[in-house]
């Protein structure tokens, strides 16, 4: 009697997987409620604490990926029932270290670094933490989805180096929104596989 032959597995990560990750990532992220009171201590000099830098740079990165979303979407509107779910995910990363959506010239919320942070972290966030200084969206759908899971794929290496130096829940916070970053880039790049 001949054994069956077993089926051929796709190689990496299922998309059930991934999916799953990313729920788990973002229940992870929807728990955070913003800075604690001991994470706010701030040196003898007033400058920001390293956690208050951290979390300011984080929002103004997720930031400049929402506006790289907004341009795609803009310059690509058939990609809107494949980006949107993920934009609304970089929305609530945003919110989830300490920023505050606005809305935008389309209607749709925008994030925006919010006004809690100090302006000195602010200023900084904004000047050296943007994905891009000014999005613009590539000339073809596949080279827009590449381009946003490039950004998404180098976002999520740099925030799990981050997290290194950054204490307990913020650490916890950047690596679930790292890895939800990771499954984006994933998703971005699906079809082209």
């Amino acid at each position: 009697m001949p054994l069956p032959l077993p089926s051929r597995a796709p190689s990496g990560p299922r998309r059930r997987t991934l999916f799953a990750s990313a729920a788990g990532a973002a229940l992870l992220v929807g728990c955070s409620s913003g800075p604690r009171d001991t994470e706010k201590k701030e040196s003898a000099g007033g400058s920001p604490s390293v956690t208050e830098r951290a979390r300011a740079r984080a929002a103004g990165e997720s930031v400049g990926l929402a506006e790289r979303y907004d341009a795609v979407l803009a310059a690509h509107p058939t990609l809107t029932e494949r980006l949107a779910p993920l934009r609304a995910e970089v929305v609530r990363h945003v919110q989830a270290f300490g920023g505050a959506p606005k809305a935008s010239a389309s209607g749709s919320p925008s994030p925006a670094p919010s006004t809690s942070l100090s302006p000195s972290a602010s200023a900084s966030a904004s000047a050296s933490a943007s994905v891009s200084p000014s999005p613009a969206a590539p000339a073809t759908a596949k080279e827009a989805l590449a381009a946003l899971a490039a950004a998404e794929r180098t976002l999520a290496d740099r925030r799990a180096v981050a997290l290194l130096d950054v204490p307990g829940e913020l650490a916890r916070l950047l690596a679930s929104v790292a890895a939800a970053g990771a499954a984006h880039a994933y998703l971005l790049t699906e079809d082209a596989r």
